[in-house]
């Protein structure tokens, strides 16, 4: 056999990880509510399927945008021609302007600052062979998207550092945990290049507050290390707090800050539900990042066919607005009927405002306060309930029994069969129920089949649990003490 390259034979994709494990018992044996209904459900897929009406009726009135319909097709010769690599003018503005919509327009971005990538992965390895040489460091503040072990390190020979955060203060970032941190790989003669934040976090479905954002500019200046911000969740705030941009931090006045130092990564796959379009965004504010990124880019370039559909979409100011409006309304409908969902079984989540997960707390629910015991539930799950989620140490959180749940990928039905899983698991594993007089929401409608409606009737009958009230004794919980 011939012998391959380290790179490749490695294992710096990650693919061992029960992140990728839960996917691969996802697709050998995928829910389908007729053809497989007692296949597995995929809840670990960040997706945002609850606004492709608004875009299909968009298409539908604006069939030229398409270059494969007769309204369209004059715009084909030249779209399909080569296209230089810093993308077409008409997308960089698009997506420009759009960037400064899903921030309230508070602050405004340079269409000529816009390098594109091939989804935030590609943007993500672009800043990477950018800022840092093999074996120099970012640190990244826990829980964090398990992707970037294999945006960031496989192929460009960086480390990732954890920044350990912790529940008890809602795994808040702060300067000490970076610190700490910072001393850290210092002891282990690495030099620190950068931080890595996520806001809206993956998987927390938190945002940054204003004071925290500061703290960490004031940290990356003091240490001159650079600074990135994955915003790909920014218009996925549904309820306050309102997300703040690390783009708005630096442009106040008590903010004393490198520019050099700061750099956006985006995609339109998650505010806009696009991620097959693969259409990510650098968006630097040091002048060299940017000249290196374009040249990178030809290795991810973004097709001109879907700059040419994005760029049309996008330039439709009226859609755009009433898209991020009617985005927000689903999300936060689905959000709240999710976790009251949840809650009524006595399953309890961090409290969440963006992104198209929960962080789901079931730390009762382990033998032990072992990441062991947090693997066996987790294989429980998806073995046995059927349901794909993600634990949390595939996070790299620190703390064992949180689980990622993604809510936004799916239909109604859907949704409902699965929470009707959970509810029979958890009653499987409790031995009483505390009783409790509730209102049902009316906030989703949902159309079931008679014999699913009646038990998710019973789902949302009186009697079951709040997040707050301590869970049963069960077999599961007394196997702790």
């Amino acid at each position: 056999m011939v012998a391959m390259s380290k790179i490749a034979t490695g294992n710096g994709h990650g693919e061992n990880s029960p992140y990728f494990d839960g996917w691969k018992a996802y697709e050998t044996n995928p829910f389908h509510p007729t053809e497989r209904p007692e296949g597995v459900i995929q809840m670990g897929l960040a997706e945002n399927q609850l606004c492709f009406n608004l875009i299909k009726n968009w298409l539908i009135k604006h069939p030229e945008a398409s270059l494969c319909t007769p309204q369209g097709v004059n715009k084909f010769k030249e779209t399909a021609l080569f296209q230089d690599y810093h993308g077409m003018p008409e997308f960089r503005q698009a997506v420009a302007k759009f960037m400064g919509k899903v921030r309230g327009d508070r602050v405004k971005f340079d269409p000529d600052r816009i390098v594109m990538s091939g989804g935030a992965t590609g943007a993500h390895e672009m800043v990477a062979f950018c800022l840092a040489d093999p074996g120099e460091a970012f640190l990244v503040p826990t829980p964090y998207y398990p992707g970037f072990d294999r945006d960031l390190k496989w192929r460009t020979g960086v480390e990732l550092v954890p920044v350990n955060c912790e529940s008890c203060n809602n795994f808040k970032i702060t300067r000490n945990a970076l610190e700490a941190a910072y001393v850290k790989v210092q002891e282990a003669n690495l030099r620190v290049k950068g931080l890595l934040i996520t806001n809206p976090s993956n998987p927390l479905g938190t945002v940054l507050d204003r004071d925290t954002l500061k703290s960490m500019v004031r940290f990356i200046n003091d240490k001159n290390i650079h600074l990135i911000g994955d915003e790909i969740y920014a218009s996925t705030v549904f309820m306050e707090p309102e997300f703040v941009s690390i783009s708005e931090i630096i442009e106040e006045e008590d903010v004393e800050c490198n520019r050099d130092l700061i750099h956006i990564v985006y995609s339109l796959s998650k505010d806009m539900g696009f991620p097959g379009f693969r259409v990510g965004i650098v968006y630097s504010y040091n002048d060299s990042v940017v000249s290196c990124a374009r040249k990178m880019s030809s290795f991810g370039l973004v097709s001109s066919q879907t700059q040419h559909l994005i760029a049309s979409i996008l330039s439709d100011d009226e859609f755009v607005d009433n898209f991020i409006t009617e985005s927000k309304k689903l999300l936060f409908n689905r959000h709240k009927y999710f976790t009251w969902s949840l809650s009524q079984v006595g399953i309890g989540c961090l409290k969440g405002n963006a992104g198209l997960f929960i962080w789901m707390d079931l730390r009762k629910l382990l033998k032990e306060e072992t990441f062991a015991a947090e693997m066996e539930l987790w294989r429980v799950i998806t073995n046995e309930v059927k349901l794909n989620v993600s634990p949390g140490s595939s996070f790299h959180c620190q703390e064992p029994g949180w689980f990622r749940v993604c809510f936004a990928n799916m239909d109604d039905y859907t949704m409902k069969v699965a929470l009707l899983r959970i509810r029979t698991f958890m009653l499987k594993n409790n031995e009483a129920m505390v009783p409790l007089k509730l209102c049902r929401p009316s906030s989703l409608k949902l159309s079931l089949s008679r014999s699913l409606s009646r038990r998710m009737d019973d789902f949302m009958s009186p009697g079951i649990m709040s997040p707050h009230s301590p869970l049963p004794q069960s077999p599961l919980v007394r196997a702790r003490t």
